[in-house]
């Protein structure tokens, strides 16, 4: 008797602690979408990363066209010759890809541009949501964007357009 009597208080003392817990979430897709700075941050970025891309495909193309000349004159060329252009090739090719490991690499400038530019609208976004869940006193706040695990969402609770307004955007409210 005294197991079921603590058992039910139990559970009806964490029925009330959890019912005191208030959820929301943020779709950062859609507050990211609707902030000017961000899409100005995210074109330059692109501008970059494709300028960068060009130069390691033009590196590499050179690369290929003089592998295939070595390939197609190797037979003919003195030994000396061989192991010279085989040098160059394998120069040519780490040039290359240190390149791409400087513009692309975890520490690249890729990187550290996106540091520079993107990730201060991000803790813009970050203090923002918490300023808002914060004032209407929320538990919890999920981002339902970026292969999130939340599943199913009432937009009731959905807090985006709070967080819009608390940077100072209109919000369209036409999500």
């Amino acid at each position: 008797m005294k197991q079921l009597f603590f058992g039910l208080l139990l559970i009806i003392g964490t029925s009330f602690a959890s019912s005191a817990q208030k959820y929301g979430y943020i779709d950062s897709d859609y507050i990211m979408e609707n902030v000017p700075d961000y899409q100005e941050a995210k074109d330059k970025l692109n501008k970059l990363a494709d300028r960068w891309t060009k130069e390691i495909e033009d590196r590499y193309d050179i690369l290929k066209k003089k592998k295939e000349a070595f390939a197609r004159e190797e037979v003919l060329l003195p030994v000396e010759e061989k192991a010279k252009r085989a040098n160059e090739i394998e120069e040519l090719e780490t040039e290359a890809m240190e390149m791409q490991k400087l513009r692309f690499g975890v520490k690249g400038d890729y990187f550290q541009k996106r540091q520079e530019l993107i990730k201060p609208i991000q803790d813009q976004v970050f203090e923002a949501m918490q300023k808002v869940a914060s004032n209407k006193n929320y538990s919890f706040v999920f981002d339902k964007a970026n292969q999130s695990n939340l599943i199913y969402a009432d937009d009731k609770f959905d807090l985006s357009d709070d967080v819009l307004k608390q940077m100072g955007f209109k919000v369209s409210n036409k999500k």
